[in-house]
């Protein structure tokens, strides 16, 4: 029996390791929303913690509004990046690893071909730094560490690019998406999976793969042709009756208070390698359209 800790369990993660966790056999978890723990309160994450006792914790809690973290620094940098150096400091103290989720925009995006792990950071803006720095300090407070960043993300939860396009299509015949901006799509599901099997290798394998990984799915596309992919798939799935207009934009003409990586292609060759977990299939995610539109 292994035992977890889940923060942020209303996030898009979140919710997805609650579904898949409740199923997995040899398994002991509690999963927290905000209101149940603020990761900021560091006493909170404390007392959490030597209560639980848990072998591992994954962290799913972000201040991940990109372009609100633009005015929301203080809160940006007390979420993602002292809550997670209290969980790190809170697992070192009792011998748990911590799962850590990171982002693509701890990159500058303007490399030619695929992020790989051990690329010089640079992100742009207040999100990208505060989530930077919550890696910094999860690895410095933890030894058991292993920091996940993804790209990207969707799911039939909370908010989404896949969810709006969806909900777009009912009122709208024809949109502009941004054409130049690269990554790929990452279904939260294929991230609890994968979550969930490291949790798995590091406590019953004794596996000690501890470090940095990127964790996207492919292939690669600009969000242009993400949408297009999702028009038509709604249309075969018979979700749309209408062949949506789908006009590619530059990132120029949408502009937004927070830059945007142009590159958030990540490797996924060291997870591959590490643990056996191939990228996440956006693809097959999207087979039923039906469940993103409730």
């Amino acid at each position: 029996m292994i035992k977890i800790l889940v923060t942020g369990s209303l996030g898009q993660v979140g919710r997805c390791l609650v579904d898949q966790l409740s199923t997995v056999d040899g398994v002991d978890f509690i999963a927290l929303d905000r209101e149940e723990l603020d990761i900021t309160d560091s006493s909170a994450v404390a007392d959490i913690v030597h209560s639980f006792q848990p072998d591992v914790i994954i962290n799913a809690a972000a201040h991940t509004a990109v372009d609100r973290a633009e005015d929301e620094v203080e809160l940006s940098y007390a979420i993602n990046r002292d809550g997670p150096e209290s969980l790190a400091k809170a697992a070192e103290k009792t011998g748990a690893a911590i799962l850590h989720i990171s982002t693509d925009y701890v990159f500058a995006g303007d490399k030619d071909g695929e992020y790989i792990e051990s690329d010089e950071t640079g992100p742009q803006g207040v999100y990208g730094k505060s989530k930077l720095a919550g890696e910094i300090a999860v690895a410095n407070a933890c030894k058991r560490h292993v920091i996940l960043r993804t790209a990207w993300v969707f799911s039939e939860h909370g908010g989404n690019f896949v969810k709006s396009m969806l909900r777009l299509a009912q009122t709208r015949d024809s949109l502009g998406i941004v054409a130049d901006q690269f990554g790929g799509p990452t279904h939260a599901g294929d991230i609890a999976r994968a979550l969930i099997e490291i949790s798995f290798s590091i406590t019953q394998k004794n596996h000690n793969g501890f470090g940095v990984y990127h964790y996207s799915g492919l292939p690669h596309v600009s969000w242009y042709q993400f949408a297009k992919y999702i028009f038509d798939e709604a249309n075969e799935q018979a979700l749309l009756n209408k062949n949506m207009s789908v006009n590619p934009i530059s990132t120029s003409d949408y502009p937004t208070l927070a830059k945007r990586p142009a590159n958030s292609k990540l490797n996924n060759n060291k997870i591959q390698s590490e643990f056996g977990i191939e990228p996440s299939d956006w693809q097959l995610a999207l087979k039923n359209l039906k469940q993103y539109t409730s």
